[in-house]
């Protein structure tokens, strides 16, 4: 039995909720392949400052650096808002992946079957559709140096530097490329060159790292026009490169191709320590209800099998028992329509479901 070591950060809101179930799932799918997760968890974001006054702390921090990969649930509230900006939830967020060196932020928008009526697009526009949004994650505007706020001439002035450097962009870059060898082949680099000075250097610098890959085919596209074509016709996309800003905003838009923000996972990998979170917020509205959607989450855990434990038939084993909860009818509020056919669950009936179905007989190795 191997052992491997994963830092929780429960965080806020319904975090707690939704990574408690997910990291049951995470051990039992693991332990088919003599794998055994042990786990400690830590204090993140707006209950990290309640209880030590900053997000994240530096023994967090150096915990989740040492440890295997970390699994994140949720950060922020409006507990938080108005807090100065290193105080606030998202700055912990931040500074985590940026102490990772989690450069690259793997989002895949998979529309579920089940689910394809909870979506607002047709099921034929839908049909078909698979794409993996490729979002850089440690530059951009996000962490762009000057940024403040301040008054000049009886005004009040706020700066954001947007800056990305060669080298940044062909690391994520080289992420994406390798990435659609493995899918369609087919890369959409998403920028605004007719606009901004790093997205002329981000276009050349993809198009030239394109003669590194003959068999990948690279088009380019910019940013607004993405967004349009995202809920236009999505089954165009196979991999879409972009920017941290860009790629947030993008991948938000996408995730209500499924139906529901509530139904995407995302890794963020880079160094040696990956990062794995669910794409959806603290929902502080129903936390602590038993209400929240966990499957984003345990998609997530699956996501960390396959990138930072090597375990691809564990994360093909929860990602299939996903797919059978949902074609049973099985629902959290988030994605139940009302209909008879469905079973409204809680997060921890939902997560029973789940592994239910991940443990069932000739499901995993003996």
């Amino acid at each position: 039995m191997t052992n491997k070591q994963i830092s929780v950060l429960p965080g806020d809101g319904i975090g707690p909720e939704v990574t408690s179930v997910a990291v049951s799932i995470l051990k039992a799918a693991c332990a088919a392949y003599d794998v055994e997760i042990e786990t400690d968890e830590y204090l993140f974001g707006g209950c990290s400052y309640e209880e030590h006054g900053t997000p994240v702390t530096d023994d967090t921090l150096e915990a989740c650096l040492q440890s295997d990969a970390v699994l994140l649930g949720a950060v922020g509230g409006p507990k938080w808002d108005d807090l100065p900006g290193e105080d606030r939830p998202e700055a912990a967020l931040l500074k985590l992946r940026k102490t990772l060196g989690t450069y690259t932020n793997l989002r895949p928008i998979k529309i579920y079957s089940a689910l394809m009526g909870a979506s607002s697009l047709k099921p034929e526009i839908l049909d078909g559709t698979d794409i993996l949004i490729v979002r850089e994650l440690t530059g951009g505007i996000y962490f762009g140096e000057p940024r403040h706020t301040k008054e000049i001439n009886g005004d009040v002035i706020a700066t954001d530097t947007m800056v990305y450097s060669k080298s940044e962009i062909e690391r994520v870059a080289r992420k994406a490329f390798e990435a659609a060898q493995k899918r369609s082949e087919n890369v959409c680099s998403v920028d605004k060159s007719n606009i901004l000075d790093t997205s002329r250097l981000w276009r050349k610098t993809v198009s030239d790292l394109a003669n590194d890959y003959p068999d990948v085919e690279l088009n380019h596209m910019l940013v607004d026009n993405c967004a349009m074509q995202l809920v236009r016709n999505p089954k165009q996309f196979d991999v879409i490169l972009t920017g941290n800003m860009f790629g947030d905003i993008l991948s938000d838009e996408a995730s209500m191709l499924t139906g529901s923000i509530g139904m995407l996972p995302s890794a963020s990998i880079g160094n040696k320590t990956g990062l794995y979170e669910p794409v959806h917020g603290s929902a502080p509205d129903i936390a602590g209800q038993n209400k929240a959607n966990p499957l984003a989450t345990i998609a997530s855990a699956a996501m960390l099998c396959r990138y930072s434990l090597n375990l691809p038939e564990a994360a093909s084993n929860i990602e299939r028992a996903i797919d059978e909860v949902l074609a049973a009818g099985y629902r959290s509020g988030d994605i139940h329509s009302g209909a008879d056919s469905e079973t409204l669950l809680s997060t921890e009936l939902m997560g029973e479901q789940v592994l239910k179905s991940l443990l069932k007989p000739g499901s995993v190795p003996n």
